[in-house]
C-alpha cells in the first residue's frame, strides 16, 4: 500500500465523517466518489482500525483485528463506529467533527507468539512494532502498535491490556493467556 492510498483513506473517513457527522450541507447532496477507490490494494479484505484524536486525546477507536470485509468498506464503517459507536466516549456531535483529526492503521494478519511466562514473554515483544492481543477464555483485548508511545514500560503496557480484557492486571505473568502480535500501517491526518 502507497502513501498516497493511505491519504486516499484518509480522504474516505474524512468524508464519511462529515457526512455522518452533520458537519456538512448535506442538502448539496452525495459527495462526489473519491477517484482511487477501485484500486486492488483498497479492495483487499484486511484487518483496519480508524482512531479519532482530539486535541492530542482518545476520542474513538474502532475496527476489526481480522480481514472481514474490503479494506475501504472497513474503513467507512469503523469511521462511523469510532464516532458515534465506541461506549468509551458520548457520540461526537458536529462542532467536533472539524477538532477531530483521524488515523487509519492497516493490520497485517495476527500471528501466534509462543511463549514460556512473563519474562519470556517481554524478550519477545517489539515494543512500538507489534500490535498485541491477548486471550484468556471469552475475554480478550488488543492495543495497536502505536499505544507504545504511550506506554512505553513492557510490564505496565502488558498489565494495562489485561485490564482492558478484564483480567487481573498481572495476568499476563501466568504464562497462560494466548498471545497474538500484528504489525500495523499507519496514515495520520497529523503527517499530511
Amino acid at each position: 500500500m502507497t502513501a498516497e492510498q493511505g491519504r486516499l483513506l484518509l480522504k474516505l473517513a474524512r468524508q464519511v465523517l462529515e457526512e455522518h457527522g452533520g458537519a456538512k450541507n448535506l442538502s448539496s447532496g452525495p459527495a462526489p466518489e473519491l477517484e482511487g477507490l477501485d484500486a486492488p490494494e483498497l479492495r483487499q479484505h484486511q484487518g483496519v482500525f480508524v482512531t479519532l484524536r482530539k486535541e492530542g486525546m482518545l476520542r474513538g477507536c474502532i475496527g476489526s483485528i481480522l480481514a472481514v470485509e474490503p479494506l475501504i468498506d472497513g474503513v467507512r464503517r469503523h469511521t462511523i463506529n469510532a464516532a458515534f459507536h465506541d461506549h468509551r466516549f458520548p457520540m461526537l456531535t458536529a462542532e467536533e467533527v472539524p477538532q477531530v483529526r483521524i488515523e487509519i492503521s492497516v493490520l497485517t494478519p495476527p500471528q501466534t507468539l509462543a511463549y514460556l511466562d512473563g519474562d519470556d514473554l517481554i524478550r519477545k515483544l517489539r515494543p512500538k512494532i507489534d500490535g498485541v492481543i491477548i486471550k484468556q477464555g471469552k475475554s480478550g483485548a488488543t492495543f495497536l502498535p502505536q499505544v507504545w508511545k504511550e506506554l512505553p514500560d513492557p510490564e505496565f503496557f502488558l498489565d494495562q491490556l489485561c485490564r482492558k480484557a478484564g483480567l487481573p492486571s498481572a495476568d499476563w505473568r501466568s504464562g497462560a493467556l494466548t498471545v497474538q502480535t500484528y504489525q500495523a500501517l499507519r496514515f495520520a491526518e497529523e503527517d499530511l
